[in-house]
């Protein structure tokens, strides 16, 4: 399974299509993502990352409602229900 986050543009750091790089930050934290797949994005607008790569660009209220369901999941894995609790869920 793949996850993508998405985070912030910040400001570019390289324009270069095929070394595009740009400082994209995630909840506090920036990072330096490639960017090639989203040339068109401008600082403010929010991407889709993942491994590092942004991948698309999304709307403002999609990104907040994805990082807003994030947050919303338990962090201790003992609180995920099992594939068992899940199948019967299912079945009700």
């Amino acid at each position: 399974m793949c996850l993508a986050i998405p985070g912030k543009v910040v400001r570019w750091l390289d324009r270069d299509p095929i070394a595009a790089l740009a400082a994209v930050e995630f909840g506090g934290v920036t990072r330096a993502c490639h960017m090639a797949c989203v040339l068109e994005a401008e600082p403010g607008d929010y991407v889709v990352v993942h491994a590092g790569v942004a991948i698309a660009r999304i709307d403002a209220r999609a990104a907040e409602q994805t990082l807003a369901e994030l947050a919303a999941l338990p962090s201790d894995a003992a609180e995920w229900p099992s594939a068992t609790e899940l199948e019967e869920e299912g079945t009700q």
